[in-house]
């Protein structure tokens, strides 16, 4: 059974992420999951349930336990509201649990069956934490994971009629973020040609030309800095002034995140190209539709960034 158990780690990690936000707290919430599943191994019984459906009732629960009387983790837009002043003072917040985003390289074989398309977009994980716990792990249950409203009611030890109304709201809470079908895909051609062509012009300092890959209404937001920008006018002239001050000595590498495009870009200084941040493109048909850009180390090393570049 112990083999059962590590064969869904992968997948309950995801779980997990989704339940809290967090990567470094989903590899916690999984570890309590598993010691919680052996110590309890002797209870199982098959016939009720499979392994998996277990697991996931065990990792469920000890998510909601965690997150009790705990602050959600937003993103900037889900603060207040965008800025229009490009020279606004850059002030970090750290006492705010920032929304972390999920290295792809974690998303294995054994997680790709409960990782649809659009699902794990930070834009909408960052809405699923506005929600409270119960009604997120419900949405998840069933929209994301496609479990029966019988098989979540038994999981949260409540009634099928109580699960499909915590679905509801939950929905409800979520009608401002975009369907997944209008989310591309990163590994489309068309949005690699976009992520190629956002590189070469941040590598060269061009405004213009990051500004024409936009949509009209992008975002672009910069945790732990609570501040962000709305629309291609304030989005390139914050992207001016950044290149005003640094310069034009940039080199980004392509790497992706929660199965969206990203890039992890290095400014030169002292005579080497030093890690400076992480960024996280939403790509639509329409363009560019949003940047979250992270200067966070502890994201750095989720993702195992190097330092510099050679």
């Amino acid at each position: 059974m112990d083999e059962d158990f590590d064969s869904h780690r992968r997948e309950l990690l995801v779980h997990c992420y989704r339940m809290v936000g967090s990567v470094h707290e989903a590899e916690d919430l999984v570890q309590e999951t598993m010691l919680r599943a052996w110590r309890a191994r002797d209870r199982y019984d098959e016939r009720l349930a499979s392994v998996r459906t277990w697991l996931y009732r065990i990792a469920t629960n000890v998510c909601l336990t965690a997150l009790r009387g705990r602050a959600r983790r937003p993103l900037p837009s889900g603060l207040g509201g965008p800025s229009d002043d490009p020279d606004a003072p850059l002030a970090p917040a750290f006492d705010v649990p920032w929304l972390q985003p999920f290295p792809d390289a974690l998303l294995d074989d054994p997680a790709s069956r409960v990782v649809r398309r659009g699902s794990m977009r930070l834009a909408l994980v960052a809405a699923m934490q506005a929600l409270p716990p119960r009604q997120r792990a419900v949405l998840i249950l069933r929209d994301v994971l496609e479990f029966s409203a019988a098989e979540v009611a038994e999981l949260l030890e409540t009634s099928p009629a109580a699960v499909n109304s915590a679905l509801q709201r939950a929905r409800a809470g979520l009608s401002g973020v975009a369907p997944e079908e209008e989310i591309a895909e990163p590994d489309d051609a068309a949005v690699t040609a976009v992520l190629d062509r956002y590189i070469a012009s941040f590598e060269a300092g061009d405004v213009d030309g990051l500004v024409d890959l936009l949509t009209d209404d992008a975002v672009l937001e910069m945790p732990p800095v609570p501040l962000w920008y709305l629309g291609r006018r304030d989005y390139g002239r914050f992207m001016a002034r950044i290149f005003a001050a640094r310069g034009t000595g940039w080199r980004a590498v392509p790497t992706s995140a929660n199965r969206q495009p990203a890039l992890a870009a290095y400014h030169l200084s002292d005579g080497a190209y030093r890690l400076h941040t992480l960024q996280i493109l939403t790509v639509t048909p329409k363009g560019v539709a949003r940047n979250v850009v992270f200067q966070d180390a502890r994201v750095f090393a989720a993702f195992d960034l190097p330092e510099t570049l050679g």
